[in-house]
């Protein structure tokens, strides 16, 4: 016999939502043991006490094709469909992936109108196609911003949001050491992407840069982060490619499964913008962003659905504090590696730069200090999902209360 107990209903599409969940969802457990925790989700949200109805992370990326994609999920709407009406549901926290996520919300709002709706990462509207806000703003009672300008910019859309701050900086020591001067040695760490997609359009030319740099500058070393063996396997054949040499890999090595160690390691990164850029800002590790985009897509497609002139994490982070950019980001990269290869080298030789870059990291990263991303998701989560009954004793939170947003920050810089 199903609980008749309004369960929280988590629903992830990634392997990085599983991650960000699981932590989350065991702690709602602690909180309120009596809570049925249902998902749409992986392994990891599995192990921390969610009920699994149903695996959606394992083929995240590759599922056949946008038809295959489309017919798969429709399936799942409609078993979930039938599941709801046994089930009731107190709260949907969708993880990311809005354009997976929103059908769902919009089912179990349909079939139970009273259920909430509390967002667990903010989708990148401030990013592209901002004319999603109204199906948002209609699909939400909260946001959990993991970034502190999100909350300004949903705000101006009248989206109730407010800041929890993020896993990584809670589980990163910034290097608090001032850049070394430049000697000839720099160790420099490479980490071309997480997708297979983003590393054949983006290491070719990281590698390219190195090449170039390692000529002018012997001594410095590489190594390259990658993030799984298939994705240092891609790394590898390519690098083959394009040396066109048995010694295709002097002057730099690869690692896997080692990138918070490898940016412990480095004194400056080359970076494909995403996610990996912010969390090489939490290291205070000096910088180059990039990402390569081809020219049909940037100039028949991404130029009109784009919103932003910024697109890197540290940079819309330190433009909502009023920075000018924090970092060199070369996003979209259309046409040749040059701009990639002489920032990586002003990166290297210029120690004043380094310098100044490593201060204002230093910068973005304050407003994350002081808010624990676990114990604020919760709060936010239990404060907006109906009590169990009134015999049931609060959850107990720790004595501090973290602030919801940060202060005096402003919305990124859009365009109008």
């Amino acid at each position: 016999m199903p609980s008749q107990t309004p369960a929280l209903f988590f629903s992830a599409f990634e392997p990085s939502g599983d991650a960000l969940a699981a932590p989350l969802i065991r702690r709602l457990r602690e909180l309120e043991p009596d809570r049925p925790i249902y998902a749409f989700g992986g392994p990891r949200m599995e192990q921390a006490g969610a009920q699994i109805i149903e695996i959606t992370t394992e083929n995240a990326v590759m599922l056949g094709g946008v038809l295959l994609q489309v017919t798969a999920h429709w399936k799942r709407l409609r078993r979930l469909d039938k599941w709801l009406a046994e089930h009731p549901v107190a709260m949907h926290i969708p993880v990311d992936s809005p354009a997976a996520n929103w059908s769902i919300s919009g089912l179990i709002r349909k079939r139970q109108p009273d259920v909430k709706v509390v967002h667990l990462v903010a989708p990148q509207v401030w990013a592209w196609a901002t004319w999603r806000m109204r199906r948002l703003r209609r699909l939400t009672n909260q946001v959990l911003c993991i970034m502190p300008f999100e909350t300004d910019f949903l705000g101006r859309f009248n989206i109730p949001a407010a800041f929890v701050g993020h896993p990584l900086v809670e589980t990163i020591t910034p290097d608090d050491q001032p850049p070394r001067p430049f000697t000839g040695d720099t160790r420099i760490a490479l980490l071309p992407g997480s997708r297979i997609a983003e590393i054949e359009k983006n290491w070719p030319s990281m590698l390219a840069s190195l090449r170039e740099l390692q000529k002018k500058h012997p001594n410095v070393q590489a190594r390259v982060a990658a993030i799984s063996p298939r994705a240092a396997a891609m790394v590898r054949r390519i690098a083959q490619v394009q040396t066109a040499s048995r010694h295709w890999s002097d002057g730099f090595e690869i690692v896997t499964g080692q990138t918070s160690a490898t940016l412990d390691w480095a004194d400056v990164v080359l970076v494909v913008s995403g996610t990996a850029s912010f969390e090489v800002a939490a290291h205070r590790k000096p910088m180059v962003v990039l990402f390569r985009v081809k020219p049909i897509q940037w100039y028949f497609f991404g130029r009109f659905v784009v919103n932003t002139k910024t697109f890197s994490l540290p940079n819309l982070i330190g433009e909502s504090m009023g920075l000018s950019r924090v970092v060199p980001e070369l996003v979209p990269l259309i046409g040749p590696h040059d701009p990639v290869a002489q920032a990586l080298e002003t990166l290297v030789t210029d120690d004043a730069f380094r310098l100044e870059q490593w201060e204002n990291l230093g910068k973005i990263l304050a407003p994350f200090r002081g808010v624990n991303f676990i114990e604020t998701s919760a709060r936010q989560i239990l404060d907006h999902a109906p009590p169990l009954s009134t015999s049931t004793s609060p959850p107990h939170f720790p004595p501090t209360s973290p602030p919801t947003s940060p202060p005096s920050q402003t919305s990124p810089t859009l365009p109008t």
